[in-house]
Formats: structure tokens, sequence, C-alpha cells
């Protein structure tokens, strides 16, 4: 694209406006069919327009920092150059849904790293996860505990206890292979990995 650009707008890398629309449009129109189904396929035609656009926001500040009177008409292309990429950039950003959490915005204003979000919410599940592990555990334990109380001061309402629940785990694994069967009378097998 950046031969095009160079070959139709007549020189410093700029556009001319009639080839720009053109090209767009065009490359709206032949890819709104096929890009609106894949969303990766816009995801990178924006990051392919961020890019051009801060290579032409390097352009200007090279234009800027040594400026001229005959460095003008330069300028003044790249800035239309500017405006329209940042337009398409806009139409093509329209056709992404992508959702970035506000604090993951906050951070990279903050100048600091976004990944330092995605290793804050692991830790945090991590941590919660733990929790929950240890809580799992201690009604485990606590469970346990009872049932050996119970057996020394009712051994045989214990054993009725434990005849229940085990004739109520057999209930409950045939219930559920029930739900696995096929109508033709088959299992459903799950796939080992």
């Amino acid at each position: 694209m950046e031969s095009s650009q160079n070959t139709g707008g007549g020189g410093n890398g700029t556009l001319n406006p009639q080839n720009s629309d053109a090209s767009p449009a065009g490359s709206t129109g032949t890819s709104t069919t096929s890009s609106s189904d894949d969303p990766k396929q816009n995801l990178n035609q924006v990051i392919n327009s961020i890019q051009k656009t801060l290579g032409t926001i390097h352009q200007l500040y090279l234009t800027v920092s040594s400026f001229n009177v005959s460095s003008q008409l330069p300028l003044l292309q790249r800035l239309n150059t500017l405006v329209m990429e940042m337009d398409n950039m806009t139409k093509l950003a329209e056709k992404c849904n992508i959702q970035i959490p506000i604090e993951v915005l906050n951070l990279i204003d903050d100048g600091k790293n976004p990944d330092e979000f995605t290793r804050d919410v692991l830790n945090t599940c991590i941590a919660k996860n733990q929790i929950t592990k240890g809580k799992t555990d201690a009604f485990k334990a606590l469970r346990r505990h009872l049932l050996e109380e119970l057996e020394q001061a009712f051994p045989d309402e214990v054993e009725d206890y434990r005849e229940i629940r085990a004739a109520s785990a057999a209930e409950s694994m045939r219930q559920a292979q029930a739900q696995s069967m096929l109508p033709n009378g088959d299992m459903k097998v799950k796939p080992e990995m």
C-alpha cells in the first residue's frame, strides 16, 4: 500500500484524495461480506490502520521539526492523509466488537503494563480458589469428625445412615447413566484427554 500511496499522491508518501476515497470504499465494499464474518480479519485491518496512522504521525513530526516554507505543501498533504486514515480507522473499528476492561485502560493511561491486570486477576482467582478449597476441606474434616463421634455414640444409626447414603449414591449414579443414554440405547462416551 505504501508504493501506491507514493505513486498516487504525487510524492512524499501522501494519498491523492480521489484515490483514498476510492480505496477505502472499494476495500470496505469488497471486504464487508468476508470481513464481517471474520472478527480476526477486522481486528487486523484496525491494527494495520493504526500502524499507518503512527507512520503518518512520525512523518508529520519529521516535517514539523524541520519546517520551512518549502515543506508547507508536504505538511498539508500529510495532515490530510492523517485525517483520512483516522476516518478509515474509525470506520474499521466500528466492525470490531472488542470489550476491554476499564481497569486495563486505566493502567495504560497510568503508563503501566496491561499484563499487570491479567496477573492480578489470576492471582486473585488463585487466592479465592485456595480459600474455597480450604473451606471445603474444613467441612470434609468436620463431617468426618462428626461421623466418628456419632459412630461412637450411636453406632446403629450411623450404620443406617451409611446404607441410606450408599443407596442414594447408587441411585444418583443410575440417573446419571440414564441421562447419558442415547435414544438407540447406546451410551454417550466421554472422550479421554
